[in-house]
């Protein structure tokens, strides 16, 4: 497997990525499983707060692994504070991960339950100094998880990201993506469990505060249909369809979750 080309594919994927990104077989690994009867409520958690400054929007870009959106981090701009957290950290990117079809494509997975799709906010924590640093360290990144349901009312704060879907139709394609307010795809309750985890994509490095928010957000069967329409390969290529990019369970090897709810 070549060193660039990790993906999800049978030649290529989860299964393989250790052979040649080793702490993908590290003891803190994610995602993970959550179950209920494992997980310790924690009075001590605080709540956690957003402040996103919709000016801090760059692009939206299909990188033929997943749908991101960047964002300017080069001060305090956007920031997530509270929580399991000491300090601010500062929003660099969202994406996605989502399945061939509406019953599978989270990567965390509740009491047996998998959802559509699963949405990653990172942020890094800039006491390190630059985002390759806080990689280097436990506590130098933290991620916003929040899990994507298929209901019957489309999530209209989704479709933002949506209408951009056919300016990034291939792989490396990239557009303008301004004034936008992540805050507004964030579910009404601010519960939610957290653990001591990785990145889920090579080299699945070990510096990852998770805050995974216990309620999902609802998305039409319509909305994941136009995710699905992205292609991973170039414009010059077949067309091959971006779906089922996410990393299965990874085992858990003694860590506690904790909930901020009862």
């Amino acid at each position: 497997m070549a060193q660039s080309v990790w993906g999800y594919d049978s030649d290529n994927g989860p299964d393989r990525w250790h052979e040649n990104y080793p702490m993908a077989k590290g003891d803190k690994q994610s995602p993970i499983e959550i179950n209920s009867k494992d997980v310790r409520h924690d009075t001590s958690l605080a709540p956690w707060h957003a402040s996103y400054d919709p000016g801090a929007a760059k692009t939206i870009l299909n990188n033929g692994r997943t749908c991101r959106v960047v964002f300017d981090d080069t001060f305090d701009r956007s920031v997530l504070r509270g929580g399991p957290l000491t300090g601010a950290y500062r929003l660099r990117q969202l994406h996605l991960h989502w399945g061939s079809s509406d019953d599978h494509g989270s990567e965390h997975v509740i009491d047996g339950v998998k959802y559509a799709a699963e949405l990653h906010m990172v942020h890094w924590n800039p006491k390190h100094g630059n985002f390759a640093g806080a990689l280097k360290q436990p506590d130098g990144v933290a991620v916003v998880g929040i899990l994507l349901k298929v209901g019957k009312t489309p999530k209209p704060e989704m479709k933002r990201i949506l209408e951009e879907i056919d300016n990034i139709k291939t792989k490396g394609k990239e557009a303008p993506f301004q004034h936008f307010d992540p805050s507004i795809l964030f579910p009404k309750s601010r519960d939610y469990w957290t653990y001591h985890g990785s990145f889920t994509t090579p080299p699945c490095e070990e510096c990852i505060t998770w805050i995974l928010l216990r309620e999902p957000i609802e998305v039409s069967s319509d909305q994941m249909a136009k995710l699905r329409s992205l292609s991973k390969n170039g414009e010059n290529e077949p067309v091959s369809p971006l779906v089922d990019n996410w990393r299965p369970p990874q085992p858990v090897k003694g860590r506690i979750v904790r909930a901020s709810f009862k």
